[in-house]
């Protein structure tokens, strides 16, 4: 028979009850009462009162066994809630001297990403729209030393934000890089921004910024060459997503089929929209959080004792990496602070070491790789591969 709940289910014939008659079992068209009443229902008894073949619940709900309204994300709304009530109280201003840092935290942060977090979905929306083969074309194949080379140049060629970047760098997982490469764009790419390069140069010069960005992408090579041996080995998951090349695969016809697909057209600019939108909504959801903690933290944290008591020892390159973890920060509202470590408090590596642990133990960017990944131990690598690396070279540079 057809069951709602069991489509598939041959038809079986009834088995007859043992006080039926034989003339009635002979009767083809005539159906016994007792028979009729002990077919079981497709998924729960059979009640007049209850119209849903199975739990009693609308007609029109369009699962018959599980009906499911969509939820609604507190995490994400909440967030962007006190997001705005923070912006909003930093032009009323009044309240106490806790609200106004948290209020004038909210809205120098948000002043400072927005146009990284609107380049960065309007980027998710365009990677959407192209092949998934010239996207593994351009990044190489995966788990090679090339493909992280070419993974680490694109991170520090990219002009956008740590947030922005990491909406990219989802993206580019879910379009199949793998983990490694994932890694060593994130990992290259926090800090490195064009805007954000001259901003460090204008704070500490060419030499240390230039130090500082060589020493970024030999991190991120590193990382990613780690984690791809890991995934090899089994002990880190591949990235699903990953598909070899077609042999016939070529350039030309690939870039032919994403221009169709990224051109300025009224329909191609509105599935960029909807489609960047849809995709980075996830990780909006953390960075709204991530606002959120650290201007609560900023209000209760004042960041010049970093200057004071972030020396050059060993002690103060610990405090820094847990007040880099603690206190979330953009890439351009790093820099100063960053500054302020080498030029005031004589040690270099120390900010180094704020700049680039800062973005390997952020908590937005462990949450949205172990959203994108699906995996913990993905999204931990991370920090795990990438802070002994950064002390270690920060005690170096610290000599």
């Amino acid at each position: 028979m057809k069951s709602c709940c069991h489509p598939d289910l041959p038809e079986k014939e009834p088995e007859a009850s043992a006080t039926e008659t034989p003339a009635i079992r002979r009767l083809p068209g005539i159906k016994s009462t007792e028979t009729s009443a002990s077919v079981p229902s497709c998924c729960a008894p059979v009640n007049e009162a209850k119209p849903s073949c199975c739990e009693g619940g609308d007609e029109s709900t369009p699962s018959c066994c599980a009906p499911s309204g969509r939820k609604i994300d507190w995490l994400l709304w909440g967030s962007l809630a006190l997001v705005v009530a923070g912006i909003a109280g930093h032009f009323i201003g009044g309240g106490p001297a806790w609200w106004h840092v948290f209020a004038h935290g909210s809205w120098e942060f948000m002043s400072k990403a927005w146009w990284g977090l609107l380049a960065g979905i309007v980027a998710v929306g365009v990677i959407g729209r192209l092949p998934q083969d010239l996207i593994t074309g351009l990044l190489g194949r995966g788990g090679s030393f090339g493909g992280i080379l070419r993974a680490v140049l694109a991170g520090t060629l990219l002009d956008l934000c740590n947030h922005g970047i990491l909406m990219v760098g989802a993206q580019l997982y879910r379009k199949g890089a793998s983990l490694g490469q994932t890694l060593a764009f994130l990992v290259a790419s926090p800090w490195n921004s064009l805007s954000l390069t001259l901003i460090l140069a204008s704070l500490i010069g060419w030499k240390w910024m230039l130090i500082f960005i060589a020493l970024s992408m030999v991190i991120g090579v590193l990382t990613g060459w780690l984690a791809d041996r890991l995934v090899k080995r089994g002990a880190l998951p591949a990235n699903p997503n990953h598909r070899d090349l077609p042999e016939n695969f070529r350039f030309r016809p690939a870039f032919r089929e994403a221009f169709a697909q990224v051109k300025p057209t009224a329909g191609n600019w509105k599935a960029i929209t909807i489609n960047g939108l849809k995709e980075s909504r996830m990780i909006l959801r953390w960075i709204f959080f991530g606002v959120v903690l650290a201007a609560a933290i900023r209000a209760f944290v004042p960041p010049e004792i970093f200057s004071q008591y972030f020396g050059p020892s060993l002690l103060g390159l610990a405090l820094t990496l847990i007040a880099t973890t603690i206190i979330e920060v953009c890439s351009e509202g790093s820099s100063p602070v960053a500054a302020d470590l080498l030029t005031r408090a004589a040690a270099p590596g120390n900010a180094f070491t704020f700049l680039m642990a800062g973005a390997a133990t952020d908590y937005t960017e462990v949450m949205v790789l172990r959203e994108t990944t699906k995996s913990w131990k993905a999204a931990l690598a991370l920090p795990l591969l990438t802070v002994p690396q950064v002390l270690l070279i920060a005690w170096v540079l610290n000599q």
